[in-house]
């Protein structure tokens, strides 16, 4: 009967609650990400604006890279 109470509990907690812990893990590197971005923006704003303008270079580069790869595809 215990066993039927544990799966009553839904999917997130489990009968042990292992898939709980894991949504507590995220959560809580997710809030260390965010704040090591604030700390990094706050003590060197010059630095992470050179950090985006990198990763927009890169994400537009690939953009590119898909588009002549469709374009040779085409012809």
């Amino acid at each position: 009967m215990d066993r039927l109470a544990g799966l009553r509990k839904g999917p997130k907690q489990g009968i042990n609650g292992e898939a709980g812990a894991v949504v507590q893990a995220k959560k809580i590197a997710l809030y260390v990400i965010v704040v090591f971005v604030l700390y990094t923006i706050i003590t060197s704003p010059a630095r992470a604006a050179d950090l985006v303008q990198v990763g927009f270079e890169g994400v537009s580069s690939a953009a590119q890279g898909v588009g002549d790869f469709m374009s040779e595809l085409v012809k």
